[in-house]
């Protein structure tokens, strides 16, 4: 008997701590500490490397279209005669030795005829330049032997480089060089004064003032 009560009383002193432990389980700060929370996964972040792309103002874009380069371009030199392209030439302080050639022969030859009589003879020795039948420099074909009566012993006389002769033959001589002015007699690689006759059997292209031109 006694074995049954001891037995019965144990049984109720663990229904008792059975139902103090489940009613505690079911509410307040235990119950919210048994409740599982709901972990939100961490947001990765990833970084993109682009170009920054800034738009400009239309009123800068348009400045920039119109805004003048730091060099400009040289523009071919234009001129309605060939008397203003001589007086658009610059006057340069100091001339090549090459250029120099071309001048001297311009300044001897022709120096007492009109632009075009004077062009017409410094075209005829850029034309011998080119040729590859006479020396590939001005100074060369202006002092082959036998060419040219102003030279004497590999030299041209002295020139007043301070006259108006003088300066034109040089504007001359870049214009001939540049071929920035057509002449009547481009492609002749003779000439001769008109005084004299010599019976050439080369093409006659042009007279041109005191010279006749052949090819």
């Amino acid at each position: 008997m006694r074995i049954k009560l001891r037995m019965a009383s144990g049984a109720a002193v663990a229904a008792t701590m059975l139902t103090a432990l489940f009613g505690a389980t079911g509410s307040g700060a235990f119950a919210e500490e048994m409740i599982p929370a709901i972990i939100e996964p961490e947001q990765k972040v990833e970084f993109v490397s682009e170009p920054l792309v800034q738009p400009l103002p239309e009123k800068e874009v348009e400045e920039d279209a119109v805004e003048t380069p730091d060099f400009a371009e040289e523009a071919p030199m234009s001129a309605a005669s060939l008397a203003e392209l001589v007086r658009a030439q610059p006057a340069p302080s100091e001339l090549s030795r090459d250029l120099h050639c071309l001048a001297g022969a311009v300044y001897f030859e022709s120096r007492g005829e009109t632009l075009n009589g004077q062009l017409a003879v410094g075209r005829v020795i850029v034309a011998r330049k080119k040729s590859g039948r006479f020396p590939d420099s001005y100074c060369g074909v202006v002092f082959q032997r036998s060419q040219f009566s102003f030279v004497r012993g590999n030299s041209m006389p002295s020139i007043r480089k301070g006259s108006n002769a003088w300066k034109r033959a040089v504007a001359i001589a870049q214009i001939a060089h540049s071929g920035s002015w057509t002449s009547p007699v481009e492609g002749a690689l003779f000439f001769h004064a008109a005084r004299v006759s010599p019976r050439w059997r080369l093409t006659r292209i042009a007279r041109v003032d005191n010279h006749v031109f052949y090819r």
